[in-house]
Parts: structure tokens; sequence; C-alpha cells
């Protein structure tokens, strides 16, 4: 472990007992009785307020009331939230504000030379789906709508929410208990349980109007709303075997309601299963839309009738 990491580590140690000796530091950290001294003596230089005790047991306590010195970052730590930053680029995710300040914070706390390898790095590094024509890590251009902030907002402190959303020209309003909150296909989405017609709906984030707490003191209790969410559960009626290459398409993107399992310790073949609606031919071409996405290398080891037929009738639309 390098000095800047141990010192951290150490400091975070300390600060969370009331009273520590030279011995505990040695063993905790494999550290010789000098090194720990020093490294003791720089935390106090710091400025984190501990208190020797004299005698044979002596060791040292931290003050009442004492907060945490300012973090040091390592290179590495450095460059990890940087590339992250970088790699979440032209995404419509919230707090960009927050993000850019944090950034510039980042900036002024590291020296010229880690600053100098964050802007290598930043032209050089490219990430699938990120603006290669945007490199500037601190132009945050990519807001997302400005309701997302407000919604968020509102579901941590209630997850009953009652929104209002733009629909064929009008306004309706809608008490939902929220699921989810995600993004597909550049579009950040609702999935929530409508408490009126008790039933899972889906609502675009660009359609609200507004979002607030609803007021209705009686409410569903959770439970209620989850069994009645597993009772409208559709039977499996798509069941593909994925290789090695479809699973790298489908990290690569996959509709939120599915998911796979991996058959072998090291996460080359997995089996997916899930339900496709044959009766909405919109969400059924999406779905062959995507499994042709996924490449060659899955197997169909069950199968829809009308799904079939919808990839089979695709495939032949390609040929001459």
């Amino acid at each position: 472990m390098k000095k800047v990491e141990r010192i951290n580590t150490i400091m975070r140690y300390i600060n969370n007992r009331s009273h520590f000796t030279i011995s505990e530091i040695m063993r905790e950290f494999h550290i010789s009785r000098s090194t720990a001294m020093r490294d003791i003596r720089e935390i106090e230089a710091l400025g984190m307020p501990l208190v020797a005790e004299v005698g044979r047991d002596g060791g040292y306590f931290v003050m009442n009331n004492s907060i945490l010195p300012t973090v040091r970052f390592s290179d590495n730590e450095i460059k990890a939230l940087f590339i992250a930053f970088m790699a979440t680029r032209n995404q419509q995710l919230p707090y960009l504000k927050s993000r850019q300040s944090l950034a510039e914070k980042l900036l002024g706390l590291i020296s010229e030379h880690q600053q100098d390898d964050l802007v290598l790095l930043n032209q050089l590094l490219l990430f699938e789906g990120t603006n290669p024509h945007n490199p500037d890590l601190l132009e945050m251009s990519d807001l997302p709508h400005p309701m997302l902030e407000k919604l968020i907002q509102t579901l941590l402190v209630d997850r009953v929410l009652l929104i209002t959303i733009e629909e064929e020209e009008e306004l309706k309003s809608y008490p939902i208990f929220l699921l989810h909150l995600y993004r597909e296909k550049n579009l950040w989405l609702i999935e929530g349980f409508d408490l009126i017609e008790e039933k899972r709906r889906i609502v675009p984030v660009d359609h609200l109007t507004n979002v607030e707490q609803y007021p209705e003191k009686k409410r569903v209790t959770v439970k209620k709303i989850y069994e009645k969410l597993r009772s409208q559960e559709d039977a499996i009626n798509l069941v593909v075997e994925l290789g090695p290459k479809a699973i790298a398409q489908f990290k690569k993107y996959h509709p939120l309601k599915v998911s796979i399992a991996y058959t072998n310790p090291f996460q080359t073949t997995a089996i997916l299963k899930t339900f496709v609606n044959v009766n909405n031919q919109e969400e059924m071409a999406e779905m062959i839309n995507w499994l042709l996405f996924l490449g060659g290398d899955i197997k169909l080891r069950e199968m829809s009738k009308e799904v079939l037929e919808g990839v089979q009738e695709r495939l032949y639309s390609y040929l001459p």
C-alpha cells in the first residue's frame, strides 16, 4: 500500500475509534514502529486533533467533536473518478451541474502532473455511446429533462406520487407507486404501479409536467402492490441460450425487463428467459430486432409461434 493510501486509511481507522495505540496501528497495517510514528505525526500535521496519553499502556485518543480532515486522493483514485465522468458524457444524467462543480473542485486539489495525465486520457479514451466531438470534460451540455431532478428529489421522500403528464394534448394525472426510474433508448422512463387501475404503467419523463407526493391518506401497502404485480406476471414464452459474443452484445444493450443467468463460472454462457407480448405488435417488433442484434451466437430453446414467424419474416425481408 502506498503512503498516501495508507495515511488516508489510518485517518479513517482512528477517526472511528475513541482510543488507539501505536501497537494497534503496527498490527493493523503491517508497518514498523518508526513508520507508524511518522504516519501519526503527519496525520497530526494535517489537523486531526490527537491527544497522547502518558504511561506504560498509553496511546492516543481523538478529541471530541473532531472531524475527519480532507482526504487526499491517490493517482489511481483520481483517474478512476475522471474516467467515470468521461464514460457518462452525453448520457443526460441528473445532477450534471453538481458533477461539473465536483470535477472543478477535484482539478483544484490535484497536482499539475496529475492534471496533465487527465488531459491526455481525455484525448485518448473514447467510450461507446459518448460523443467524441465533445472532448471537454467540463462542458456538460447534455442536460436532462428539467423534471428529472424534481422527480428524484420527490421520490427520495416518498415513492407514492401524483404525476401529471401531457397525453394527446391533454393533462392527465395518475397516482402511482414508483417501481423504477430507468434510462432506455436515450429516454428516461418511469415504471410505476397505477394505484387506480391497479396495473403497471410506463411513462416517459419527457411527458411529465408536474410531480408531487400523493396526498391520499389511505394507501395500498407495498406488500399488496407487489402481490398484485406478481399475479399479473405473464408466462415465459421465449428461452434463449447465449454464447460469449451474444453476452457481449447483451451488455451493450438490453431491454429493462430482460435479464440473463450465467450457466458457467467464467460467465461465457448464459440463458435468457422472458415473456413477449405477441398481441402488441410494436413490442414484438422491438424484441425481434433485439434478438437479431444479439447476433448468431444464440440458440433458441423455446419460442412462441408468433415470435418465430416474426423473426422469419424479418430475415426474409433482407433477401433480394
